[in-house]
């Protein structure tokens, strides 16, 4: 994986590692809409959340609550967003593992809004679902 930014963090000159440990690190990009953002990733490249090892599994938790420290400590937000994309359908753009750690702060427009809002809008119903799929 020669051009993965996450396996070679030097090829993203605006992206710096804040955290890691043994199998992962937590990356911030200079430019972010909200700030503090990052992705926790894995050293190794992975695909998906679904390849990890179980030691990078295990990995995760110990740095995500570091990450959790650290932002409150530098940003102060009043809540967080915390996911994996997986798969083009599901959001993913670069296929590297990567665990988004969004901050989250009162003064947003969808401040109070989850990942759920999304996904449960009249606007995400499905065109086609076989029967039984999607209740009425």
């Amino acid at each position: 994986m020669q051009d993965c930014v996450f396996c070679h963090v030097e090829l993203e000159p605006k992206q710096r590692i804040v955290l890691e440990n043994e199998h992962c690190m937590f990356l911030q990009l200079d430019t972010q809409e909200i700030p503090g953002a990052g992705v926790l990733v894995t050293k190794t490249h992975r695909e998906s959340v679904f390849d990890l090892t179980p030691e990078e599994w295990n990995a995760v938790h110990p740095l995500l609550l570091q990450v959790k420290a650290y932002m409150e400590e530098a940003y102060r937000p009043d809540g967080y967003n915390i996911g994996w994309n997986c798969g083009a359908v599901g959001g993913q753009t670069l296929s590297h593992a990567h665990l988004h750690v969004l901050p989250r702060y009162a003064d947003e427009f969808y401040a109070g809004k989850g990942i759920r809002h999304l996904y449960r809008s009249p606007e995400n119903r499905r065109a086609s679902v076989p029967s039984g799929e999607q209740p009425e």
